[in-house]
């Protein structure tokens, strides 16, 4: 969006992410402009890993790129945990700042990057197709992996606890690398931190967990207790809901329906509202990110055909 740009600036993006006012606005701008009934938090997953030790730059064409990526036992020694208030001081004033400008009734969701997706990007450095270092180690040194997401996840508590103080509504973790892992996989390198986490937040506000490309692993998401599991576009909706047994799901519109006609939209939006059926605990949400060539007006279209369409 335009308004995004301008909010930007000369700012970096690590600087823009950092900067509690501007962060704010670029929030409240999206809300205001897409009318949509809940707002999030404007950041990213990777600047927490930052005051670890790890040296971030988002480079253009590129994206987020680590210089001394993890990937030896003194590598994972010298990754520094702090209170979050301390490490990322910006989260809390972003927050309050959000709240204050939001509408009465529009909620806030917070987030953060889940564990696996956290340290794929630590270990790798960078966006990876075949994830070789994050699973080498892995399988090579599974207590090294261990002690790794161990240390991420006592930061991702105090960061999601630093949020939620501040007053979200909701979180929600990102795992958007763990669809390259198999089932046995999963359980038995990512469950155990990623439970940890849920368990010390779970009760004060939702929990949403979102993956990509996990069909497979939905059965054990579901287990791990989040509030909510967010759904790609990949599944069936109504299906993967009746076999997990969860309270309540989001998703899961292929977001680039958006870069098609209007009548296209509606057609898909209301194809996910059908299968929904107006059963409580459905949030209507896309099954992954908005590309930036997507339409604005074509997400507002969503928008307002959702609302319209929606059993309340």
């Amino acid at each position: 969006m335009a308004e995004y740009h301008e909010v930007k600036g000369n700012l970096s993006s690590l600087e823009f992410f950092k900067n509690p006012d501007r962060a704010a606005q670029a929030t409240l701008d999206a809300q205001r402009i897409l009318g949509v009934d809940a707002a999030i938090m404007f950041a990213d997953l990777l600047p927490i890993l930052e005051p670890m030790g790890l040296a971030l730059d988002y480079i253009p064409g590129v994206g987020p790129v680590f210089e001394n990526p993890v990937r030896s036992e003194r590598d994972v020694a010298s990754l520094v945990t702090a209170p979050a208030q301390e490490a990322t001081p910006y989260i809390h004033e972003t927050v309050t700042n959000i709240r204050s400008g939001l509408p009465d009734g529009v909620g806030l969701i917070g987030f953060a990057g889940a564990p696996f997706t956290l340290a794929s990007y630590a270990v790798e450095g960078r966006g990876s197709r075949n994830y070789v270092w994050v699973k080498k180690m892995m399988y090579e040194t599974p207590a090294l992996w261990q002690r790794l997401s161990e240390k991420l996840t006592d930061q991702l508590i105090s960061y999601l606890q630093l949020q939620i103080d501040a007053g979200v509504d909701a979180v929600q973790l990102f795992d958007s690398w763990v669809g390259c892992l198999s089932v046995a996989d999963f359980r038995r390198y990512v469950v155990p931190e990623t439970r940890r986490l849920i368990e010390a937040l779970s009760g004060q506000v939702p929990i949403i967990y979102f993956g990509t490309g996990n069909g497979h692993l939905l059965g054990d998401v579901a287990a791990l207790g989040p509030d909510v599991v967010a759904l790609d576009w990949r599944v069936p909706l109504a299906d993967s809901w009746r076999q997990m047994g969860c309270t309540a799901v989001q998703g899961n519109l292929d977001p680039i329906v958006l870069c098609a006609d209007r009548a296209t939209i509606a057609r898909e939006a209301q194809r996910v509202l059908d299968e929904a059926a107006g059963r409580p605990g459905h949030i209507f949400n896309l099954g992954h990110g908005i590309i930036p060539e997507t339409p604005v007006d074509s997400v507002k279209f969503l928008v307002e055909y959702v609302q319209e369409h929606s059993v309340v």
